[in-house]
């Protein structure tokens, strides 16, 4: 039997009847010109407020698909200020002829602050891992390309097993008082038959069968519209508030940065692969980074990359071949002045290419190049969810669609953690005895949240992490493509996985940035953690 994992809470819990401190200010605030005027004797005008103290609180109290009114407000105007100001529309400078250096990012919205390093050379083969700085969020993260066997066939001991690897490298994160967050992307991209369309050209012969040619080329037909591709990536954030001291130690700058994040992937690594399972854990490069950064964008640019990434390899071998034993003498194998070498073939995406050419964020979906996205959070059940329980949202509904996810888990200080649970559980005894004191009956759910909130404390103790995980789940599909329709796809997926899917309307642009692009970017952040 899968073991069902349910011990979570709400963020915060109201302690005066579910109302939180700002709800009941505001509707202490706005109730005292009701009992002026009923003091003044002012019967009209105490009826006209507590008409306007009734509205005050149904848009304080209400939630309108999830959200208080007061916040789809705020959203409201800050969105038709973006529009008013043409901050909702994108246009890369390299579109518009401006690129002055094409190592420097040109990326839209929550990611146009970010600044991709090469960090030091790294391990027995000397890579440069890529450093990605957010100027705008003040963070530091690493991003490692990840390969899973999947849950599908393993069985509910297994899962079991590689969930407490899970709470493991959470407590490992919060232990190490640096690593601000820890996320999890993961895309199913439909196959382009890039490899497929490699291996054929290499390995046909010219004198070939024609039957065994035409079931060939029958096979990857309908192999490459039926078969979609993993893609997933882990990625660690560090605030530049966390990371300075530590920096200072290992000499300062980018370097002392750098020492700092290598220490910190390599004790992340090892929990990735001995008790999450991970087969393969690899530290991007800069361009490896810019590469899933590019096809984040724009899914149908993998196969020319694949194509000239492996007319590179081949021009390589080629020119090492003529140059001999001493490959860097003048003139041998470097192109120039020798017309049996082949050319140099630039085969990686630049970062002032790796973004979109337009983008454009509306209300209901965001549009980049020529692809739309529509993005969804997950609310978690209260009947509790098992491992794997998101298969069902990567599961493409038609070809040529792209379903992407990303599971974040926000870490809290122990300071902080502490604080907070120390809060819920008085929270949770003064509403109790309030409802008491007023003869009102606590509800199942209101009972079994003050019971979580009570066991938090000890698991604290315990030397346990706290966490407040959220996932963003998008579907891309081509600009031709109904996008509503895709969208109403993506949340019947969400339900049938369990959970209830909530449109992320007036920010869909952030949240096709957290969950399609492995660059560290996160909903819970508004700044310098």
């Amino acid at each position: 039997m899968a073991l069902v994992f349910d011990d979570y809470s709400r963020d915060r819990i109201g302690w005066f009847f579910g109302l939180n401190g700002w709800q009941l200010g505001t509707l202490v605030a706005t109730s005292l010109p009701v009992f002026f005027a009923v003091r003044s004797g002012s019967w009209l005008a105490a009826a006209a407020l507590s008409g306007a103290w009734l509205l005050v609180l149904l848009v304080t109290v209400v939630p309108v698909r999830g959200r208080p009114a007061t916040g789809w407000l705020m959203a409201s105007l800050s969105y038709l200020l973006g529009t008013v100001a043409g901050w909702t529309q994108f246009r890369s400078r390299a579109a518009m002829g401006r690129a002055s250096s094409m190592d420097a990012p040109d990326l839209p919205g929550a990611l146009h602050g970010i600044e991709v390093h090469d960090g030091p050379p790294r391990g027995a083969s000397l890579s440069r891992v890529a450093i990605v700085q957010d100027h705008a969020a003040r963070t530091w993260a690493v991003t490692a390309a990840v390969v899973h066997p999947g849950l599908g066939f393993v069985d509910a001991e297994e899962r079991a097993h590689q969930a407490v690897g899970l709470g493991g490298l959470l407590d490992l994160a919060s232990h190490t008082e640096l690593i601000d967050e820890v996320l999890f992307t993961v895309r199913t991209v439909p196959d382009d038959g890039a490899e497929r369309d490699l291996w054929m050209q290499r390995h046909r012969r010219a004198d070939g069968p024609l039957l065994a040619r035409a079931v060939n080329d029958d096979l990857r037909e309908a192999l490459t519209q039926a078969s979609v591709r993993t893609e997933s990536w882990a990625t660690i954030v560090v605030p530049e508030t966390r990371m300075t001291r530590a920096a200072r130690q290992c000499g300062r700058g980018l370097d002392g940065r750098a020492r700092v994040l290598y220490g910190l992937m390599g004790e992340v690594e090892a929990q990735l692969r001995g008790g999450m399972a991970m087969t393969e854990v690899t530290w991007l490069t800069s361009p490896q980074l810019a590469l899933a950064c590019r096809t984040g964008f724009a899914p149908g640019d993998r196969a020319g990359v694949v194509a000239a990434l492996a007319d590179r390899d081949q021009a390589d071998s080629t020119r090492a071949a003529v140059g001999g034993a001493d490959p860097g003498a003048a003139g041998a194998g470097d192109g120039v002045g020798d017309v049996s070498a082949p050319p140099r073939i630039a085969a990686d995406v630049p970062w002032a290419l790796a973004g979109p050419a337009g983008a454009e964020a509306t209300s209901r979906h965001y549009t980049h190049d020529a692809w739309s996205s529509v993005s969804a959070t997950i609310k978690l059940p209260d009947s509790g969810a098992v491992m794997g329980a998101l298969a069902p949202v990567l599961t493409p509904s038609e070809p040529g669609e792209r379903r992407s996810f990303v599971v974040a888990y926000p870490i809290l200080r122990q300071s902080t953690a502490d604080r907070q649970s120390a809060t819920r559980e008085w929270s949770a005894d003064l509403g109790e005895e309030l409802r008491a004191k007023a003869g009102v009956k606590m509800r199942a759910r209101q009972r079994t949240e003050a019971l979580r909130a009570r066991g938090l404390d000890g698991k604290l103790a315990r030397g346990h992490s706290m966490t407040r995980p959220y996932a963003v789940c998008t579907v891309t599909v081509p600009s031709t493509a109904r996008v509503e329709e895709f969208g109403r796809r993506l949340d019947a997926s969400v339900r049938r996985a369990g959970f209830a899917p909530l449109r992320l309307d007036l920010s869909q642009d952030l949240g096709f940035a957290a969950s399609a692009v492995p660059l560290g970017v996160s909903l819970s952040r508004r700044g310098d953690a």
